[in-house]
């Protein structure tokens, strides 16, 4: 090895421009914490004519050759984001020696097992710290303080723009669009927004938390997903009533299979109570609710995402892996020794909201609790909160006890086709009751 730990960084928009500026400016206290200097060779670009002197590096370390590039560094950085050729690129890279920190959660949700293996074939380190909650430290406890615990439960806002547009619209009473508008002129939200209000980002994420929480390969496509794009002003002001926030969470639990045990993964708008300390999240901070065996329930909490912290987390797992290159050592590999079978999501139990208009008259309660009793689903609450009387209906808020997708979905038909129910409006799962 060379007298410094030679660093290639692939990307340098805001997340990789703030770590090249950090790895410049703190040159010093970088080889303290290191025992050696950090010195990046090249940074891979697409546009090399581009003005970067804000970063402090020279015009000449920038590159569109990221192929050769990554074959003369012992760390790789992978900023690009993206799949192809990302995925390629990070292969050349540990095939060459290299350890590779990257804070791409959708090529990890989905070959993150193939990067493990050959990581551990070429005895390479692959850090992933920034891929999930940006500045949280969230996967090195996952991965190292809770490896003698039991988890048991994972829930968390891990999209900052979905939160900063649910959050805004219970404060405000906007509609979705006009927040997500909003959002975007604020930077927030990209132009195109998809993966974010479809539930996509937040996918990845879930599936890399629970790979970890549980011992398991979990992939992206394993995890059930629902957008919050049919979340509206109405659902937003009926939880308020009841003393619930909506957020968009990602949930990874096991649950009973089989006489033993198996993993369930899913995202989806949720209604949460106020009290529990998710639904005090605000604006787009990200925060992660995790529950263990012994530690009991754990809150990790902060900014997830901005060039500034997303380069916090990149370079303590940096500094980590750069470590191992000067002082030997690896760091922690796949841990999939469980193999636990993955249950859709309708395997979980969960609470569920409906909102519904129904008659304004006298046995009509009734009736609905009946209907919804002889499929076997109970009430934990029910409440008519809005009359209007100039057209005979009312507006019904339902929660029920925990259940079965299925038992739910054969509820709401049933509510749906019967003659006390003017229209069912919205279902959402509850959380934290």
């Amino acid at each position: 090895m060379s007298e410094s730990v030679r660093i290639a960084l692939l990307g340098c928009g805001v997340v990789g421009g703030a770590v090249a500026r950090r790895l410049t400016q703190a040159k010093d206290e970088f080889e303290a914490r290191v025992g050696r200097r950090l010195e990046i060779v090249g940074v891979a670009v697409r546009d090399t004519s581009k003005d970067r002197s804000d970063t402090g590096l020279d015009a000449s370390l920038f590159t569109s050759d990221a192929e050769e590039l990554v074959t003369r560094a012992d760390l790789v950085i992978e900023l690009m984001g993206g799949i192809d050729p990302t995925k390629s690129l990070l292969q050349k890279a540990i095939e060459s020696g290299a350890s590779v920190v990257t804070a791409n959660k959708a090529l990890l949700g989905q070959h993150g097992a193939e990067l493990y293996e050959l990581a551990e074939e070429h005895g390479a380190d692959l850090y992933y710290e920034a891929a999930v909650a940006g500045a949280i430290p969230l996967i090195r406890p996952l991965r190292e303080s809770l490896a003698g615990d039991s988890v048991q439960r994972v829930m968390g806002i891990v999209n900052g723009t979905t939160n900063f547009i649910l959050d805004k619209m219970d404060r405000t009473g906007a509609d979705l669009a006009d927040v997500l508008a909003e959002a975007q002129e604020l930077g927030y939200a990209e132009a195109d927004p998809t993966a974010d209000v479809e539930g996509h980002d937040a996918q990845a994420k879930a599936a890399i938390l629970a790979s970890l929480a549980f011992h398991t390969r979990v992939r992206t496509s394993d995890v059930a997903v629902e957008g919050i794009m049919s979340v509206t002003a109405d659902d937003i002001r009926a939880a308020r009533r009841i003393g619930c926030v909506i957020k968009l969470l990602a949930i990874a639990e096991l649950v009973d299979k089989d006489g033993g045990q198996a993993v369930s993964v899913r995202v989806h708008p949720t209604l949460i109570t106020r009290s529990h300390p998710l639904g005090s999240v605000r604006d787009a901070f990200n925060a992660v609710f995790v529950e263990t065996e012994l530690a009991g329930e754990l809150m990790f909490y902060g900014r997830g995402a901005g060039g500034d912290p997303t380069a916090s987390a990149v370079l303590g797992d940096v500094v980590q892996a750069a470590r191992h290159k000067v002082h030997g050592g690896r760091g922690p590999g796949e841990s999939a020794y469980a193999n636990l079978p993955i249950e859709g999501v309708g395997a979980a139990k969960t609470a569920y909201f409906i909102r519904m208009d129904v008659q304004d008259k006298p046995g009509v309660l009734a009736a609905i609790a009946k209907t919804i009793g002889e499929l076997g689903v109970s009430i934990e609450s029910m409440r008519q909160s809005v009359r209007r009387s100039q057209d005979g209906l009312a507006t019904l808020h339902i929660i029920t006890h925990r259940s079965s997708e299925a038992d739910l979905a054969a509820v709401v038909e049933q509510l749906k086709a019967a003659d006390e129910v003017d229209k069912v409006f919205s279902v959402l799962r509850v959380e934290g009751e």
